[in-house]
């Protein structure tokens, strides 16, 4: 479970009310436990987490810091994807006032990472989530 700072958090709840039902053909279901950090889609979830740490690879202090990694636009949402060791597809929003992360299961990422499942999400983003850092 994230935990943000009084502002931050209150960036999340607003996002935790913008969110779609669906996300990629998926309904949204409760998390375990009830939260306005979290949400989650199908099964295997989609999951959503808001307001987590800086991801390593943002972090100038972090021995993973890398300014030039690959970042994908969606929607007007920047996103930096990294693939796990089971397949899955970890994404975390970039510039923004609110670190979002996002884990798509490898099933719906398939061989080739697809994160196409974020267009779902990006108009919530935008809408709750400010530009900026």
């Amino acid at each position: 479970m994230p935990t943000p700072s009084a502002a931050v958090a209150t960036l999340c709840r607003t996002l935790h009310n913008a969110l779609p039902e669906k996300v990629n053909g998926l309904a949204r279901h409760a998390t375990h436990p009830a939260s306005d950090l979290t949400a989650a889609w199908g099964d295997p979830a989609i999951v959503l987490r808001c307001g987590v740490p800086t991801p390593d690879v943002l972090d100038p202090g972090s021995a993973h810091y890398n300014p030039t990694a690959d970042a994908a636009s969606i929607n007007g949402v920047d996103w930096l994807p990294q693939k796990q060791s089971d397949g899955s597809v970890r994404c975390a929003t970039t510039l923004r006032k609110a670190f979002v992360e996002v884990t798509i299961p490898a099933k719906y990422t398939g061989p080739y990472g697809d994160i196409s499942a974020l267009t779902d999400l990006a108009d919530a983003v935008k809408k709750s989530d400010p530009a900026g850092l």
